[in-house]
């Protein structure tokens, strides 16, 4: 299984009058322009995602979109409070391995620090490696078999601008 881990776009700054509830902040016009020419330059370095889990927060939710956009996958677009900043990786593993057998390639939209402690989880076995997402960045790691622990490979991190660019 590949799973690739993409951090949403750049949203809305938090507390600004009308957005108290951070679950509720959207991306921003920038941002979701930049995410449209990240997911071009995704799907050109792997244009195989059979489908998309997000988190259920707005800015996420709309992240996935425009890549599910891009991919042609609108119906292969799924919300889970598993990927939401609070929760444990164990959560999301959990989830993914209840799929099973499921999709091969599976794209997670999600937050920081979520993001990273899960990266971390299934690179070292715990939270230790010091691996961070920009707004937009993407990493893709292969998985034998899933688990909490160590039980995945990184292929590569991309960082935003970089995948802008290929878009």
């Amino acid at each position: 299984m590949n799973l690739f881990l993409l951090r949403h776009a750049i949203a809305v700054d938090r507390g600004l009058p009308g957005y108290e509830d951070d679950s509720q902040r959207p991306l921003t016009p920038k941002g979701a322009a930049k995410m449209r020419r990240i997911a071009k330059g995704l799907i050109r370095v792997d244009p195989k995602i059979d489908l998309i889990l997000t988190s259920s927060y707005l800015r996420a939710v709309q992240t996935a979109q425009i890549v599910a956009a891009v991919y042609g996958m609108d119906k292969r677009l799924q919300t889970t409070d598993a990927l939401t900043p609070m929760q444990s990786p164990a959560a999301v593993i959990r989830e993914i391995v209840d799929m099973l057998p499921g999709p091969s390639n599976l794209l997670l939209v999600g937050h920081e620090p979520f993001l990273s402690s899960l990266t971390s989880v299934l690179l070292a076995g715990d939270e230790s490696l010091a691996i961070i997402f920009r707004k937009g960045g993407v990493c893709k790691l292969s998985v034998q078999e899933l688990k909490y622990g160590r039980c995945a490979t990184l292929e590569w991190l991309a960082t935003p601008k970089l995948l802008s660019r290929l878009g």
